[in-house]
């Protein structure tokens, strides 16, 4: 994942410019759900800034539900409310054709379902 170097120039504090970046690149899906953004330290080191500089704005896009942070695994950029009701959709209907196959009726499904959950 590329990001757009910062403008030195710009009286706009850089976490603010970072921040401003990633949230517009993932609401226009330049950066899709899931893409995982790069190291707080390894993308301070390539915009040559420091290290809370960029997790400010990790921390302001993920308070803003742009991103999700997963502990070690990272940051990604969070799915839209729109792709997540999609996805889900998409897992349902999965699900039932493979319930369907395996024979099971829908209340022995939707109690496999509840025990998973």
């Amino acid at each position: 994942m590329q990001v757009h170097p910062l403008d030195a120039d710009d009286a706009t504090p850089p976490y603010e410019q970072l921040r401003s970046q990633l949230a517009t690149r993932a609401a226009s899906g330049d950066l899709p759900a899931g893409t995982r953004l790069p190291t707080v330290r390894g993308l301070a080191a390539e915009l040559g800034v420091a290290a809370g500089t960029v997790a400010r704005a990790y921390r302001e896009l993920e308070a803003d539900g742009v991103v999700v942070t997963e502990g070690r695994r990272g940051t990604f950029v969070a799915a839209t409310r729109a792709a997540a009701s999609a996805d889900a959709h998409a897992a349902a209907r999965e699900y039932a054709a493979v319930a369907r196959r395996l024979g099971l009726t829908r209340a022995e499904a939707g109690r496999l379902l509840d025990e998973a959950w």
